[in-house]
C-alpha cells in the first residue's frame, strides 16, 4: 500500500500572483521576483543565498518582510505553530540568537513550486553538518509566505523497531476493501505523487506496490529518518514496504506543492481508533531524463515538543543542533 512509504517515522493547483495593491518601494524587488513561473522557489532561493534568512537578525527580517500579515509557521519542534507575522518574526530571532553566532542553516535542495515549495536543509559550520530538516512554504495570491511548516529530523531513531511497535498499535485490525484503480505514468513529479498518495492508496497493497516500481528509478535513494542509513535501489524500497504492510493505518495528504521535476507535501497518520494523528512531511526528486523517483525523504513529527534529546542537543551543541556533527560535505543524503 502506497501510505506505508510514509508511515515509518510515525513512531517516536497554480495560481497566478497578481498583487491587488501597488507594493510599496521596499517590497518592489520582491514583486519583481514573483513574477517568474516558480515564484515561491525563486523567493526561497534569494532569501537564503542573499539574506541568509534563518541564520542573522537582518536576514530573519527579511523574511519577515515577505510575510502575509496572518502568516502560520508550524515548526514541528515547539509544541503551538506561531500564528502572525510578530510572532514569526519574533520566534525566528530568538533561533538566531539561540545559534550564537556558531553556525548557519544551508539550503540543500528544494522543488520548482510556484504557488508553494518544499526544500531541505542542513544546519552546519565551517567544518561540520548536523541537523537536517524539510519545510513547506505557500504563498497567497499576493505572493506573501502565508504558511509554513517545519520538519526537522529525529535524533532518536529507532530503525527496525518502529515496525513492532506500528504492529502492537494496530492489533486486531483488519483491511478495509480495496478499490481498483486507474494505471497511469505521471511524469510531473506534483502530479505523480498525488496519484502515488489518493489513486493507489485504497489499492490492494501487493498490487500497489508491483504496479508502483515503474516509477522508482535504478539509483534511487530513499531515506525515512527513522532509519540512519537510507534504502538504495527499488529493490530495497519494495521489500522495506513489504514489511510494514498491515492493516490500520490511515494516510492522509494535507498539502502539497506545485513542484514539476521534484515536489514536497505534508501529511498525517491516523492509527486505528487512536484520537491524535502524526504529522509528517515528503520531498520527492525526480531524474531529469528517465522521471522516474530517484530521492526520496520522509520525517515525522516527535510526538514529544520540544523533543528531549534534540532540546539537550540544540542547548549543547548551538551550531549543529545534534550531538555529534560529521566533516562538512560528507553526506551523500
Amino acid at each position: 500500500m502506497v501510505r506505508l512509504l510514509v508511515l515509518f517515522g510515525i513512531a517516536c493547483s497554480v495560481v497566478a500572483f497578481v498583487p491587488t495593491t501597488t507594493p510599496s518601494p521596499r517590497r518592489a524587488s520582491w514583486w519583481t521576483l514573483l513574477s517568474a513561473s516558480s515564484r515561491a522557489r525563486d523567493l526561497i532561493q534569494s532569501l537564503f543565498e542573499e539574506h541568509d534568512c534563518f541564520s542573522t537578525e537582518a536576514g530573519v527580517r527579511a523574511f519577515g518582510d515577505v510575510c502575509a500579515y496572518n502568516v502560520v509557521y508550524e515548526d514541528r519542534f515547539e509544541a503551538q505553530p506561531l500564528q502572525g507575522k510578530s510572532a514569526v518574526i519574533q520566534h525566528l530571532l530568538q533561533r538566531v540568537t539561540q545559534k550564537q553566532g556558531k553556525g548557519t542553516i544551508r539550503l540543500d535542495k528544494i522543488t520548482d513550486g510556484d504557488r508553494a515549495c518544499g526544500f531541505l536543509w542542513t544546519w552546519v559550520t565551517p567544518q561540520e553538518e548536523g541537523l537536517r530538516g524539510t519545510t513547506l512554504v505557500q504563498l497567497n495570491e499576493k505572493g506573501e509566505i502565508e504558511y509554513v511548516s517545519e520538519f526537522p529530523e529525529p535524533l532518536y531513531k529507532p530503525g527496525d523497531a518502529t515496525k513492532d511497535l506500528l504492529k502492537a498499535l494496530t492489533a486486531g485490525e483488519t483491511w478495509k476493501p480495496f478499490q481498483p484503480f486507474e494505471e497511469k505514468n505521471p511524469t510531473i513529479a506534483c502530479e505523480l505523487v498525488k496519484y502515488l498518495f489518493e489513486d493507489l492508496q485504497a489499492a490492494d497493497p501487493q498490487i500497489a506496490q508491483n504496479y508502483m516500481m515503474r516509477f522508482w528509478s535504478d539509483n534511487v535513494v530513499y531515506h525515512d529518518f527513522n532509519f540512519e542509513e537510507p534504502l538504495r535501489g527499488p529493490q530495497q524500497v519494495l521489500e522495506f514496504t513489504q514489511d510494514f504492510s498491515f492493516p490500520g493505518i490511515t494516510f492522509r495528504p494535507l498539502r502539497y506543492d506545485d513542484g514539476q521535476d521534484s515536489a514536497c507535501f505534508t501529511w498525517e497518520v491516523v492509527l486505528g481508533d487512536i484520537p491524535d494523528s502524526i504529522k509528517g512531511i515528503s520531498f520527492y526528486e525526480l531524474d531529469p531524463k528517465s522521471r522516474k523517483i530517484v530521492y526520496v525523504r520522509d520525517i515525522a513529527e516527535s510526538a514529544i515538543k520540544p523533543p528531549i534529546f534534540g532540546k539537550l542537543a540544540r542547548q549543547l551543541r548551538p551550531g549543529l543542533g545534534v550531538f555529534r556533527g560529521v566533516p562538512l560535505g560528507s553526506r551523500r543524503t
